[in-house]
């Protein structure tokens, strides 16, 4: 019979066990690719190792990355699989063959991600109860680090467009500076006087927005001598792009001489400025800018 061989050959064909062809080819694809984001991407993602916050950041992400890699290769293996194993012949307009749902595979898909989703969100929380994790939490923070309470006070006070720093354990002194002892734990109370901004100390893992009448507290744990970039990361006017300057992570040393001479400097304004407090309310016509 002439349809015999056309026959056969579909039958031959609806025969092929597609799903277990991309299973395997999604654990081969995982299994290469897993180790090499682990190894290679994860570590590479910013902040980096300038801090104890910015490296369980890394950590964090390393561990998001390659969580991820698996579910992103059985995407590409399904669609690439499908596109080349059921692509229709040019020329062909038919109608496709009905298709049924499979419930185990549905089941499965929502067990397995839900398990994921949670295993992230326990995760998450955990590391953020660690080291304070480097984001602002308001006045009363929750995930404080081991020694917080030991922490050196620093106050960060944008305005348009720029960023002061108060040193309260150094009287109150302020400086257009931000200058951090090395391997010292820092607090930083965030705060605006007009408009919101928010303080990115990049490198060190650091981002607390800054509101007016609001103190946003963030901890810190620095490393070794370094120069970190600080940046605005709110759009807050006109020459928002120009709001930033660079800081710096010093031995102990250093840092009682750039204080020791910060301190004789600000004597020259300390008259002019208003005493210490977390947050401040300038006049209303200059909250504006």
């Amino acid at each position: 019979m002439a349809t015999g061989p056309t026959t056969t050959a579909a039958a031959g064909a609806s025969d092929v066990n597609h799903g277990r062809r991309v299973v395997t080819w999604w654990i081969i694809l995982s299994v290469i690719a897993t180790p090499l984001v682990a190894i290679f991407v994860g570590p590479a993602i910013p902040p980096g190792n300038h801090s104890a916050q910015g490296t369980e950041q890394v950590f964090d992400n390393t561990v998001m990355t390659s969580i991820i890699t698996p579910v992103l290769c059985l995407l590409v293996v399904f669609f690439a699989y499908g596109l080349r194993t059921f692509r229709a012949p040019a020329g062909d307009t038919a109608d496709g063959p009905p298709l049924r749902n499979d419930a185990r595979i549905q089941t499965l898909w929502m067990a397995v991600t839900g398990v994921i989703v949670l295993f992230l969100a326990g995760f998450g929380t955990y590391e953020l109860l660690q080291t304070g994790a480097g984001g602002g939490q308001g006045p009363s923070p929750i995930a404080k680090p081991a020694n917080a309470q030991k922490a050196y006070e620093v106050q960060v006070i944008a305005q348009q467009w720029q960023f002061t720093y108060r040193y309260p354990e150094l009287g109150g002194m302020e400086s257009n500076q931000l200058v951090l002892p090395a391997n010292t734990d820092v607090v930083f109370h965030v705060t605006s006087l007009d408009a919101v901004h928010s303080f990115w100390a990049y490198e060190l893992g650091v981002k607390a927005d800054a509101n007016p009448g609001s103190d946003n507290v963030a901890y810190v744990l620095t490393k070794d001598p370094e120069t970190f970039h600080v940046r605005c990361a709110e759009l807050c006017g006109l020459w928002h792009g120009y709001m930033f300057n660079n800081g710096r992570v010093v031995d102990q040393a250093t840092f009682d001489a750039w204080a020791k001479k910060a301190q004789a400097d600000y004597q020259v304004i300390a008259k002019y400025v208003p005493k210490y407090a977390h947050t401040y309310l300038p006049d209303p016509d200059r909250r504006a800018g």
